[in-house]
């Protein structure tokens, strides 16, 4: 295989991520989070988001994203959330396992983004009607399932309309760190300035091995979510294993090292792309996912030439390329060259 652009968690761990990890097998440690380093991590993380946060370490992106919505909604709720959302498509029935039963609603926009106003006509349905789902919850995706990003303004937009329903806002961040820079703002800014509750802070795909941190703004929920990663399996007995993975990677700012080195690369490759012929950009990219249709036949071709992308989930001929903190400038280069090759041939 020449280059794989399948997902960014196709990527290792970083090395210094790794060499933490195996500092803190040495010796002897507090378990279920009473260690030193896992305190560090709060702090670290309240100094980042610039206020006073609670930090529940979990090992994967779904555990973080569900126990976070669990926290916030009652089973006979309904969480509000993209149609295209990782939440809704993504996660199997772990959201509705994990909540006992509530329910989760698709809210449309484009770019994979809630339309604030079809937001609003959902909130004020059927309040009190004891037949109907409650709305209890916002969930949004920052970056999107389709590549895009919420401007500043459009959070505000969305918790604007939860908050004055009385609803809270979780924010899936996933891929939180490629999301920020694109924006240029400070993690402040784009979580609880702008109304989040609660973000799922990924790093495993940024260059953790397995280590996701749920950080709470409105400590309401925290006690609620201690006890809920406890009953779903997710309080970890060597907690200094997670909580090492993640002090590295807020270390000497390898998050956004890494986020920057992705973000860059599918720059790259969509400027490329763009100049290809038969090749359509679906929602440009602006982090480092990008969606497109390829012309007939071309799919197959790279796939001979020894590249790896997402392939047969989408409308046919879509396919999704994600570049990682891994990814060379050289892979890049080659897929753009193979994919002008193909449209040569055709003349």
């Amino acid at each position: 295989m020449k280059a794989a652009f399948t997902s960014d968690n196709i990527a290792g761990a970083s090395a210094s991520v790794f060499n933490a990890m195996m500092e803190a097998e040495q010796g002897d440690s507090m378990p279920y989070g009473n260690d030193d380093t896992t305190a560090e991590v709060t702090t670290m993380l309240s100094d980042l988001f610039e206020c006073d946060v609670d930090v529940y370490l979990v090992s994967t992106g779904t555990a973080a994203n569900v126990l976070s919505i669990s926290a916030m909604t009652p089973p006979w709720g309904s969480v509000l959330c993209h149609s295209e959302s990782h939440l809704l498509n993504d996660e199997s029935s772990a959201p509705e396992f994990y909540t006992n039963g509530a329910r989760f609603v698709g809210v449309s926009g484009s770019d994979a983004k809630i339309n604030p106003v079809e937001l609003q006509r959902l909130v004020n349905q059927k309040v009190g009607d004891v037949h109907s789902c409650q709305p209890s919850a916002v969930s949004i995706s920052q970056v999107t399932e389709v590549g895009s990003v919420y401007s500043l303004a459009e959070i505000r937009a969305i918790t604007e309309v939860a908050k004055l329903a009385g609803l809270p806002v979780h924010m899936d961040g996933a891929r939180f760190a490629n999301a920020l820079l694109s924006l240029g703002c400070t993690p402040a800014e784009m979580t609880w300035k702008s109304g989040i509750d609660i973000v799922s802070f990924g790093a495993t795909k940024n260059g953790t091995m397995a280590s996701e941190a749920i950080v709470v703004f409105n400590k309401r929920f925290s006690k609620e979510l201690g006890f809920r990663r406890k009953r779903g399996g997710h309080l970890h007995s060597k907690m200094r294993l997670l909580s090492s993975q993640m002090k590295a990677y807020l270390t000497d700012d390898l998050w956004r090292i890494n986020a920057q080195h992705a973000n860059d690369m599918m720059a790259l490759m969509q400027a490329g792309l763009a100049r290809v012929p038969g090749i359509k950009i679906q929602t440009p990219a602006q982090a480092n996912m990008l969606f497109c249709t390829l012309p007939v036949g071309m799919a197959d071709y790279l796939m001979a030439e020894g590249f790896a992308f997402g392939w047969g989930r989408w409308e046919e001929g879509v396919v999704r390329l994600v570049t990682s903190f891994r990814t060379n400038q050289e892979a890049v280069e080659a897929f753009i060259e193979s994919a002008n090759r193909f449209e040569v041939s055709r003349v």
